[in-house]
């Protein structure tokens, strides 16, 4: 099985292009689905755009905000509100996860009470998922350079929080280029975590620019490892182009069109 490749919206959009333009040459390269961070006014234009050209909505957001997440409790009722409604958007429109984020440390509050936070804050939303069929991906970042304060930000964190929520629909969201800031030894942590993780986002390290060999991870070899789990879901690229960004998601795609 091959790599599923999308595209985040908006970072590859020319100022000159159009968003039909922009689908359009998505789909002539081969990607399988574009995706978003938010939910923008033209959320519907962006599906039927996608939709006429054979390409997927892979991934949204699921709550509106990073710093302040799900491992503060008093934010739970919140969350739980936007995570349904996003679930049910997810499910009409055929996408397959959402983005959560575990917010920021908290003053006082130990690694082990911020893991059962979490946790809890996801086990309240899970069943729905389920009946819905929508992943909730808890996004890893790097808290070193992007997002400072970040609380989940090494994979066997987000894995014990999805170890004890313990649903086929709550997964990570294994972000390569901030994972490879924070801990690197990424094939191997993808192969030895793969039944948890529901996405992939990629972006050169260091710089988060186009995946050349200006940057350090060999893309080649991780597209291939993640292929060859049998991982059937998407990589999403989330890297800013340092030069014409069609040309970038040409290179990309081929880069990343391995197969197991």
């Amino acid at each position: 099985m091959g790599i599923k490749q999308s595209i985040c919206y908006p970072l590859f959009k020319p100022a000159e292009m159009s968003l039909a333009e922009l689908v359009q040459a998505a789909a002539e390269i081969g990607y399988a689905a574009i995706e978003l961070w938010a939910r923008p006014d033209n959320f519907e234009e962006i599906v039927a755009l996608a939709r006429d050209h054979g390409l997927a909505v892979a991934s949204m957001s699921g709550h509106g905000t990073l710093g302040d997440g799900l491992n503060k409790r008093s934010n739970h009722d919140r969350i739980e509100a936007e995570l349904r409604e996003s679930i049910d958007v997810a499910a009409r429109y055929g996408i397959p996860g959402i983005i959560c984020f575990s917010g920021n440390r908290q003053p006082h509050m130990t690694e082990l009470e911020a893991i059962e936070a979490v946790a809890d804050g996801l086990r309240r939303v899970a069943p729905y998922a389920e009946e819905k069929g929508v992943n909730l991906n808890l996004e890893l970042l790097n808290s070193k350079v992007d997002h400072p304060g970040y609380q989940c930000d090494h994979t066997a964190w987000g894995v014990a929080v999805c170890e004890r929520v313990n649903s086929p629909r709550v997964k990570l969201l294994y972000d390569i280029y901030h994972m490879q800031i924070m801990e690197g030894d990424v094939i191997r942590t993808i192969r030895e975590n793969i039944r948890w993780i529901g996405h992939f986002h990629t972006a050169g390290v260091p710089g988060r620019n186009d995946l050349d060999d200006s940057q350090e991870l060999n893309y080649r070899a991780i597209c291939r490892a993640i292929a060859a789990t049998g991982y059937d879901l998407y990589v999403g690229h989330e890297f800013r182009p340092k030069g014409d960004p069609i040309q970038a998601l040409r290179q990309t795609f081929a880069l990343c069109d391995q197969q197991a």
